[in-house]
């Protein structure tokens, strides 16, 4: 008995009615194709180059856009980041345009903590948006 792609009836048994479609295909492929597919002419032996791994982990494209609470949370995250600024750039502003005899040492000093604090704590947050809504490199020798 020969058994090859135009006898496959005889090389396995298919007795469900789940498997009528996977009899279907294969009795269109027999009457069609000449029981195979045509590979070898249709595809080329190089494969296309591997985009770059940023492209590869984007979370932004891939999820971020599609999902709203992720997109809810990374406005309000970036809207929270331009807050940081404004006010680290305001408090400097306001503490150059006083004269120094208006303030003490102590607040100068407590303005000028609050600018380091904001602007540190605007590059921060800067760095979580990226790592968690663009891209996070995931290196499985670190888990």
């Amino acid at each position: 008995m020969d058994i090859g792609p135009p006898n496959w009836l005889k090389a396995c048994f298919v007795p469900t009615k789940s498997d009528a479609f996977v009899v279907g295909f294969r009795k269109w492929l027999n009457e069609y194709a000449g029981s195979e597919v045509n590979w070898p002419t249709k595809l080329s032996s190089s494969l296309p180059p591997t985009p770059p791994r940023e492209q590869l982990l984007d979370r932004y494209w891939s999820h971020v856009v599609n999902c709203s609470s992720c997109r809810v949370a990374i406005k309000g995250l970036n809207a929270l980041e331009i807050v940081l600024q404004v006010v680290s750039v305001a408090a400097i502003g306001i503490l150059a345009a006083t004269k120094q005899s208006l303030m003490s040492v102590s607040a100068r000093t407590a303005m000028v903590s609050m600018a380091v604090l904001c602007f540190a704590a605007s590059r921060w947050l800067s760095h979580f948006i990226y790592k968690n809504f663009h891209f996070h490199d995931y290196s499985h020798a670190l888990r």
